[in-house]
């Protein structure tokens, strides 16, 4: 994904992502409105179509109807085919941020341009460029194989923290012994998966605690223990 986004490597019209995260959600998104032939549909901060959101999701913005929702207008048909695909299975974008979530989701969604694929398993790429997946392995009344014909495969998948200053301050010959005051937090301590809450919990917990000499690099990450509101809705949710 790096080389689409940073390095503008030009992508096909069949693209399959391999990996559901946040990262997975986003290229998705990203390719839904960026062509690399013509960069009319690009959107960025600065050039909002506030009138086109608020029509593409229903907004009466002037609360002339009743409950200020409007007729949302279809979305344009999209210039790509998108296979969005996960090893894990359940529902695509289970584990993205509870405020913004639904509405990666919900875009991808209504875009009719993006499938989004649970449980499978990565079997090969051919000799053209294709990719051979396995859907509900081992699943003796649901497994099915599949080949998916794509111009693209990106990866968005196997993420590794980036500790480089902690490394350097590990080679470091300072007397101060520098090393022992640098803690990694969010996305540098474990890029599984990046949470923002996570790394804002992590990280001050982490500031009411550092000044413990107990409190080592490496072994620095502190949780509350689970209240019964949250054991409660860790059972539920394995049932909704």
């Amino acid at each position: 994904y790096i080389d689409v986004l940073r390095n503008k490597v030009k992508v096909g019209k069949r693209v399959a992502i391999i990996g559901a995260g946040g990262i997975g959600f986003d290229i998705a998104e990203y390719l839904l409105h960026h062509d690399d032939d013509d960069d009319t549909n690009d959107i960025n901060a600065d050039n909002m179509d506030t009138p086109g959101f608020l029509s593409e999701w229903g907004v009466d913005i002037q609360s002339k109807l009743r409950g200020g929702f409007a007729n949302a207008i279809p979305p344009p048909s999209h210039h790509r085919r998108i296979t969005l695909m996960q090893r894990k299975k359940g529902k695509l974008g289970k584990t993205l941020g509870k405020t913004t979530g639904w509405i990666h989701r919900m875009t991808l969604t209504k875009s009719n341009a993006v499938d989004m694929l649970g449980a499978v398993s990565y079997d090969k790429i051919d000799a053209n460029g294709n990719l051979h997946i396995t859907l509900n392995k081992g699943d003796k009344k649901k497994e099915e194989k599949r080949l998916l014909l794509v111009d693209n495969i990106i990866l968005c998948a196997g993420q590794t923290p980036k500790r480089d200053l902690r490394d350097a301050a590990e080679d470091a010959d300072d007397e101060d012994d520098v090393a022992k005051r640098v803690f990694t937090i969010g996305g540098a301590y474990e890029a599984l998966e990046l949470d923002a809450k996570r790394a804002i919990d992590m990280g001050t917990r982490l500031a009411l605690k550092i000044h413990d000499d107990s409190v080592i690099p490496g072994k620095h990450s502190f949780k509350a223990s689970a209240s019964a509101e949250e054991k409660m809705h860790g059972v539920l949710s394995k049932f909704l």
